[in-house]
């Protein structure tokens, strides 16, 4: 029989650099998790990454138990990285902060396959491109 599921947790972590201290440890402890279970095995898997933040779904089992899984670098790091800004507009629709043309936008969709919920490249190019909009970066063809 399967284990209960009593929580969904999502987090952005910095890749290699978890510790017991927040946001992981107070995250984990509510849950009465122990940590070390997943801030060694997460910092051996993301050591390559380091200095980039990544997104860790976690699944919290009845028994105190646990799965994760990592999801990469958020999307708006991605763009950010890619046109070489600091942070999004904080009025996106006035002052724009950038340009990205359809070809960045693919090799994000490319890198971010697996977890957008789109059927095609032409979808997953349109969820980028709307996350890059909502940073106030105009999209260019």
């Amino acid at each position: 029989m399967a284990k209960k599921i009593i929580g969904n947790l999502k987090l952005r972590i910095p890749a290699g650099r978890a510790t017991a201290g927040p946001p992981v440890g107070s995250t984990l402890g509510q849950w009465g998790l122990n940590m070390m279970d997943f801030i060694n095995p997460f910092n051996d898997a993301t050591k390559d990454m380091m200095g980039k933040d990544v997104i860790v779904h976690l699944q919290v089992f009845e028994d105190r138990t646990f799965t994760w899984k990592t999801l990469g670098q958020p999307v708006d790091d991605l763009i950010r990285e890619k046109i070489g800004i600091q942070k999004g507009s904080a009025k996106p629709h006035t002052d724009k902060v950038g340009k990205i043309t359809r070809a960045q936008l693919e090799e994000i969709a490319e890198i971010k396959k697996n977890q957008l919920n789109a059927i095609d490249i032409d979808g997953r190019v349109k969820v980028i491109a709307g996350t890059a909009r909502s940073m106030g970066v105009e999209v260019t063809e």
